[in-house]
Parts: C-alpha cells; sequence; structure tokens
C-alpha cells in the first residue's frame, strides 16, 4: 500500500524510527492513567480531560521531534537553552503576571507560559555539556563553577517565589554534578555547609512557606489554614485501604475535601480510589520507568549523554517522591505535580522532552563508540 506514491511501510518505519518501546509504552500508560484520575477528580468534568489530552497529545509531538535530534545537536543546545531560560527568567521578575500572589508568568498576548519549566531540562543540559568539555581533566573548579551556573536559574526560581521548581531545577543539576564525579569529602563539606546556612535561610523564606513546613511537624496546629492540604490529603490516602473505593467513588474527593485534587494533590485522589494495591501498581511503573532510564544512561555513547539521561531519569524520581511525600504528609507542601498524572500543559511538556532526549541518546549510543 502507498501514500502518495510513498510506501506505507517505510513511512510506518520512519515514524516509530528511535522512538523506544519501553519508554514509550510506560509513560503513556501513566498519562492514560492521569486522564482516568482527571476526570475523578475534576468531577467528571469532560472538557478538562479533553484539553488534558489536547495537552498529551502536543507532547507527544514533542516527544517524538526531540527523539530524532542527535545528542550532538542536543549538546550545541545546551548554551542557547540555558541562557534562554535566565533571560525569561529575569524578564518574569521584571514584568512577568503576578498570579496567586507569586509573578511566575510571561503573558505574550496569545498564550501565558512558565519560563522557569525550561530549566528543568536547559539546566541538565547546559551541565552534561560543561562537564563533557572538559572530560578530560575535570577540577575542583570545574565543580564550583558548575555550582554557580546552577545557583543563578535556582535563585531566580525560589524569588518568584516557587520553592517546587526551585528545588526541581536544583535537584537536576545537583545530579549532574554527582554524576560527574565529584569527591565524597567536597559532598560532605556541602552538606555542612548547607546546614549552617539554614538559619539565615530561614528568614529569607516567605510566610506562607515556613508556616508550611513548621505544620509539617503538627499539622493540627493550624487546621483550617497551613494544615488542611496536609490533614485531608493523608485522611484520602488513610481511607483508600487495601483496594480503594472504586474509581470515581472517592468520598474525600467528591466532597471537595481535597484542595488542588486536579493537580498537585491527584495523588490524594489516586489513593483513595484505588488504594494500596494501585498504589504499589503506579511505584511500580515508575521504578520500571526509572530503571528504563538508568539502562539508557549506563549505555550511553558519551559523557555529555550519561550525564543527561542520569540526570532527566532522576529528575522523575524526585518529581514522584517530592509530590507522594507532600501528600503523605511526611514532607513539606510544595508546587510538584505527580509526573504524568497532573493536570497541566507545560509540566507535561517538559517530562515528554525529557523522554524524547532518552530516546535520543539511546538511539544514537553505538554511533560514536569505538
Amino acid at each position: 500500500m502507498e501514500i502518495a506514491g510513498y510506501p506505507l511501510r517505510r513511512l510506518r518505519a520512519q515514524i516509530v524510527e528511535g522512538i523506544d518501546p519501553t519508554l514509550f509504552t510506560l509513560a503513556l500508560v501513566l498519562s492514560l492513567l492521569g486522564l482516568a484520575v482527571l476526570y475523578s477528580a475534576s468531577y467528571e468534568n469532560a472538557t478538562r480531560v479533553a484539553n488534558q489530552t489536547a495537552n498529551l497529545a502536543a507532547a507527544l509531538l514533542a516527544m517524538w521531534a526531540v527523539a530524532k535530534v542527535p545528542p550532538q545537536t542536543l549538546a550545541r543546545l545546551a548554551v542557547p537553552a540555558y541562557a534562554a531560560g535566565v533571560v525569561l527568567l529575569l524578564a518574569v521578575a521584571g514584568f512577568g503576571e503576578v498570579v496567586n500572589g507569586a509573578r511566575r508568568w510571561l503573558h505574550l498576548g496569545f498564550m501565558r507560559f512558565q519560563p522557569s519549566e525550561i530549566l528543568k531540562i536547559a539546566m541538565p543540559m547546559m551541565l552534561a555539556w560543561y562537564f563533557h568539555r572538559r572530560e578530560d581533566a575535570i577540577r575542583l573548579r570545574d565543580f564550583a563553577l558548575a555550582g554557580l551556573l546552577l545557583a543563578v536559574p535556582v535563585a531566580l526560581i525560589a524569588r518568584q517565589p516557587d520553592l517546587g521548581t526551585a528545588l526541581l531545577v536544583a535537584a537536576a543539576g545537583f545530579y549532574v554534578i554527582f554524576f560527574a564525579g565529584i569527591g565524597w569529602k567536597v559532598l560532605a563539606g556541602l552538606g555542612v555547609l548547607v546546614l549552617a546556612s539554614l538559619p539565615p535561610l530561614w528568614g529569607l523564606l516567605h510566610d506562607y512557606q515556613r508556616r508550611r513546613i513548621l505544620t509539617l511537624l503538627d499539622p493540627s496546629q493550624d487546621p483550617l489554614g497551613a494544615g488542611y492540604h496536609t490533614i485531608q490529603s493523608t485522611i484520602a490516602v488513610g481511607s483508600g485501604g487495601l483496594a480503594g473505593k472504586g474509581w470515581l467513588n472517592g468520598s474525600q474527593t467528591h466532597l471537595e475535601f481535597i484542595p488542588e485534587r486536579h493537580t498537585d494533590f491527584i495523588f490524594a485522589v489516586f489513593s483513595e480510589e484505588f488504594g494500596l494495591l494501585g498504589n504499589l501498581g503506579l511505584l511500580a511503573l515508575y521504578a520500571l520507568l526509572i530503571a528504563r532510564g538508568l539502562t539508557i544512561a549506563a549505555g550511553a555513547a558519551t559523557l555529555f549523554g550519561r550525564l543527561l539521561a542520569g540526570a532527566i531519569t532522576l529528575i522523575f524520581f524526585t518529581y514522584a517522591l517530592v509530590n507522594m511525600g507532600m501528600v503523605a504528609g511526611v514532607l513539606p507542601v510544595v508546587g510538584v505535580p505527580l509526573p504524568f498524572i497532573s493536570y497541566g500543559g507545560t509540566a507535561l511538556l517538559t517530562l515528554y522532552v525529557g523522554i524524547g532526549m532518552l530516546m535520543s541518546i539511546h538511539r544514537h549510543r553505538r554511533l560514536i563508540q569505538t
């Protein structure tokens, strides 16, 4: 069979070329599961599910396009992407749109987007490129400069304020620095420095951020204020029991006790409706995704590919860990979505771009190996 004179078999082969079936299947299953949970979390709002489906279609297209880009080209794009991200963060600080008391968005007239999302990918790209260029002799000063490159966007994002995204960008950069071979003595020294800086950093936090940390220890101190999210989400998680209450049957969800149930707290909806068994299944999907990503990182052809693939994979881990810990009441409440599950176009696009990069690195793993 032919389409416009072009063999259908060859067309199909070109479309699927470079698409890792394991990564694709795991990410798509998580996303489809997210659509089902979103339908319940939004009170069977078909319009919201349709919007997220459109976001998913755009994200899959971006994944497919990025998967076709060779890692060498990704390396050449690292510096421009990082520079553009920092410039956009400065633009946000100057004239960004304020939403719910935070200046995080740029409005372009026809669309609104969050530039900090760019740094979740641009930051590990930049540091992976930087260490790749110094692969023959990475010195302590290189780690120091890498730390400075990381600190600039993290500080700009934290100032918005957006503690959750700042945490993810910092984690992405740290993973690259760690995989690049920083010594344990240096890490221990940095750990001491971080502990010593906690008192002054506490004074720099906004009042609501300090309340979130304090209510983590005892949410009942402010059950209708800062502790409300944690109390209601933990009730939902616990009420799911072993097998859950069933899809569309979550009482905490449908009686509107769970706040931000379609975004940051969608895991509470999932836990209530699918229970412990559902949570174990979800954890298994994430574990398989992370294992596949780390396998790709281990087999990458260059240091750039290994560092970038490792950092992107562990970002998926960090997303899931922070969100689930937040919902379960063991971590402070920060704005971190559940990867591939939570509603939102920008975060979903970023995640699938990361998947596309992993596919690209895997596809070209033998091209320049000797």
